[in-house]
């Protein structure tokens, strides 16, 4: 689904954002 797939994109985005941070 087109929905899901931009769900997944924004959460793998989110999870880099929170490694930058914590790293």
């Amino acid at each position: 689904m087109f929905l899901l797939d931009i769900l997944l994109s924004l959460f793998s985005i989110l999870l880099m954002i929170i490694c930058v941070l914590v790293g």
